[in-house]
């Protein structure tokens, strides 16, 4: 559990500070991730690259963990406070959401959006709505 804490902790300390390479070198090769702000999801490394580069060209998004819990299906669950900000500086969205990562071997082989069970990520999330 200890490890899977200091791999969620350096996940998010590298998206914020939009180091793309450390936070990648997290997840496995054929990770699942959503598009929050697009809708629907991208799958592999260099999918996530390309979602993110586009995704911080239009938003400055910012997410701090608060809570972390291991659960015993192998998922942990995030309670994020999520700050999404427009290039200009106007909030979008400012409020805690929750993430859902699948762990294997250490690396993160999935992630979804607790806040949208239903459509698993089918839509893009209400944090990106104003832009």
């Amino acid at each position: 559990m200890a490890n899977t804490q200091r791999v969620i902790a350096r996940a998010y300390s590298a998206f914020n500070e939009r180091d793309i390479d450390s936070a990648l070198a997290l997840m496995s090769e054929t990770v699942s991730w959503p598009k929050a702000s697009e809708g629907g999801r991208v799958v592999g490394k260099e999918e996530i690259r390309e979602y993110w580069t586009r995704q911080w060209q239009e938003f400055d998004p910012h997410v701090e963990p608060v809570e972390v819990i291991d659960r015993e299906d192998g998922k942990t669950e995030v309670r994020v406070h999520q700050l999404v900000k427009s290039l200009g500086g106007e909030v979008l969205a400012d409020g805690e959401v929750w993430h859902v990562h699948m762990i294997v071997d250490g690396l993160i082989e999935r992630m979804d959006l607790k806040e949208n069970e239903a459509g698993a990520g089918a839509a893009p999330s209400a944090a990106f709505a104003k832009h």
